[in-house]
């Protein structure tokens, strides 16, 4: 499971920019992509394929995405209805753009998933596409996937439908802007019933057991003529914005499993020993967690603006360990077929621009809605894709994690054998000497090791920076 995500701005010949790119090379990944591929890709960006697609571009669309993202996946449009809500949630089409067993999807099948770096990112489609012509950018006509999902007024989803459709975006947004119009009041009818349903579904997401991870961002700012890493704490909107994404992806799976064909994003419920290791956290960064409050309700109480609950919220990604994917055929569902964190059933289809698998959900649930069978190309494909996805996620947790050594490695390499206030927040229960400590600034957490005495768990240490090597990227500590 990824542990966190880091982003960075500024020039791009820094030593750190250079020793990113030499991770790139280290670490294998593709890069350019194939001149057969780039061919497809500019030919079907000239002339998709939408025959079956209605018009849909009187709806008003618009996105929220970070500021400079140009793979815009979602779009929607929210409207009351006599007695609850509709949700309009347009998804780009790629298969109006890749063509089965062409040169772009053997591509897509080979990265399976987009990669994303502190600087960059490495592609899962030709960026034509991705940030072109398939991309839902304000302005422009494009293919889509429309979902229209009906609420009741407490959130609860009473009917859906999907369709293929062309769509037209009004406007891209970003969460910070989403946030402010909000708050001042001067957001209107679409945008103000974003905080109407994102609330309703958190609700619902309460009731049926589920929880999300509001897990903040690290982000490399410049200080003082160096770097720093500090967290971006999630605002309201990015949760609400999440919500639709979450209520699309049960929807999905409700479809593929009354169809009796499909694939599900599963997650076992954590283990005890699991569970422990993050009361022991907790203990360490001083949260309060009864024995007799749930873990969800603990994760709902924490507020990612403050550094300790920021740490604590990044160990609590160790319990979503396990996550796979699970076909299933013939009306039988897979044990488990649920997703312990979602509490219901779910699949990945909202982000086919940046994920491999999301595409084949979509043509399922077409199938579905059509009381058709699914294209002979995707359940050609069904049997390999979770072996496919299984290895592109662990390829992205490799990257995330090897970003976050480099860039810890690369602000502290000048300051070892300084002095820093830290927590420890777990100890190996087979060496107590080994363990890990959280750093209050930088917003750092790594590995420490005592020599020949116990860490006290759960207690504050001053520790000494004993190691940080770019070129290896690991830091080490120990105390002081």
């Amino acid at each position: 499971m990824p542990r966190r995500h880091i982003h960075m701005t500024g020039p791009a010949d820094t030593p750190l920019r250079a020793s990113l790119r030499a991770l790139r090379t280290g670490l294998g990944l593709p890069d350019a992509f194939p001149p057969e591929v780039l061919a497809e890709a500019e030919r079907a960006a000239k002339d998709p394929a939408v025959p079956d697609h209605e018009d849909a571009t009187d709806l008003p669309f618009l996105t929220i995405d970070p500021p400079a993202s140009a793979d815009l996946d979602q779009a929607m449009y929210l409207e009351r209805r006599r007695r609850g809500y509709r949700v309009h949630y347009a998804i780009a089409d790629v298969a109006a753009f890749v063509r089965p067993g062409g040169a772009l999807d053997t591509e897509a099948h080979r990265r399976v998933t987009t990669l994303y770096f502190p600087d960059g990112n490495v592609p899962l489609h030709p960026t034509l596409l991705s940030e072109g012509a398939a991309s839902l950018l304000p302005g422009r006509t494009r293919p889509a996937v429309l979902w229209r999902i009906d609420l009741d007024p407490e959130g609860a989803t009473v009917a859906t439908s999907v369709r293929r459709a062309l769509v037209r975006s009004r406007a891209k947004l970003d969460y910070a802007g989403v946030q402010r119009q909000i708050d001042t009041g001067t957001a209107e009818e679409p945008l103000a019933l974003l905080r109407d349903i994102g609330r309703l579904r958190e609700e619902q997401e309460i009731a049926r057991g589920g929880i999300s991870l509001n897990v903040p961002e690290q982000e490399i700012v410049e200080r003082d003529g160096g770097y720093g890493l500090e967290y971006r704490a999630p605002l309201p909107a990015d949760g609400w914005n999440a919500q639709l994404s979450l209520l699309t992806g049960m929807a999905a799976a409700r479809l593929m499993a009354e169809t009796g064909t499909g694939i599900l994003r599963t997650l076992p419920v954590a283990p005890d020993g699991a569970v422990a290791r993050l009361r022991r956290s907790a203990e360490a960064l001083h949260i309060d967690w009864p024995h007799h409050v749930p873990y969800a309700q603990v994760v709902r109480s924490l507020d990612p603006r403050r550094a300790d609950h920021a740490a604590f919220l990044q160990e609590c990604t160790t319990l979503l360990r396990g996550a796979g994917y699970t076909v299933f055929d013939h009306g039988e569902l897979p044990t488990p077929a649920v997703h312990a964190a979602v509490a219901d059933l779910y699949t990945h289809c909202t982000a086919p621009l940046r994920r491999l698998v999301d595409r084949y959900a979509a043509e399922l649930c077409l199938a579905a809605v059509a009381e058709q069978d699914p294209p002979e190309w995707v359940r050609a494909a069904l049997v390999a894709l979770p072996k496919e996805m299984g290895e592109g996620t662990g390829r992205a947790n490799t990257v995330e994690r090897e970003c976050v050594d480099l860039v810890e490695a690369a602000l502290l390499k000048d300051r070892v054998g300084e002095i820093f206030d830290a927590y420890v927040v777990d100890v190996s229960e087979r060496e107590p000497t080994t363990g890990t400590v959280h750093i209050d600034d930088p917003a750092v957490v790594a590995r420490i090791e005592s020599g020949d005495a116990r860490l006290p768990l759960g207690e504050r240490l001053r520790v000494r920076l004993a190691r940080a090597d770019p070129g290896a990227a690991k830091v080490l500590f120990a105390p002081a």
